[in-house]
């Protein structure tokens, strides 16, 4: 059965999109920890992410990096942090959080609730950027 995150790719369920390439897509998080939290996934569904090819990994890492530069422009932010959990959706996906301080990488934290507005204005933003 196919994962949400291929739902997504497939375009049957939509996302805020912040980038795209033939291989990997990048879009806002709907329950952010912070303003710009995107998940970088690869269109191919894989479950663990060191389960992908060294290939595919350093493709996904070099597309989140150009993700993540575009999101540091895009917000007010000391740095962009990373994280890959993976027990949530069995598809590989890395979290990209804009940050200030450690704990506001802490999953734990409350959520923002964010408008659809804010939303589609902070993916066009980022992807003005990218």
């Amino acid at each position: 059965m196919a994962t949400i995150f291929t739902k997504i790719i497939n375009g049957e369920i939509p996302c805020y999109k912040v980038a795209e390439d033939v291989n990997h897509l990048a879009f806002l998080d709907i329950s952010p920890l912070a303003k710009g939290h995107s998940l970088v996934i690869p269109k191919k569904e894989t479950d663990y992410i060191f389960d992908l090819a060294d290939d595919e990994l350093h493709a996904l890492t070099l597309f989140a990096k150009k993700v993540a530069v575009a999101l540091k422009k895009s917000v007010s932010c000391k740095r962009i942090g990373i994280a890959v959990i993976g027990l949530e959706v069995p598809h590989t996906h890395i979290h990209l959080i804009p940050m200030n301080q450690v704990s506001d990488m802490n999953f734990a934290n409350p959520k923002l609730k964010l408008s659809s507005d804010e939303l589609k204005e902070i993916s066009e933003k980022i992807r003005a950027n990218f």
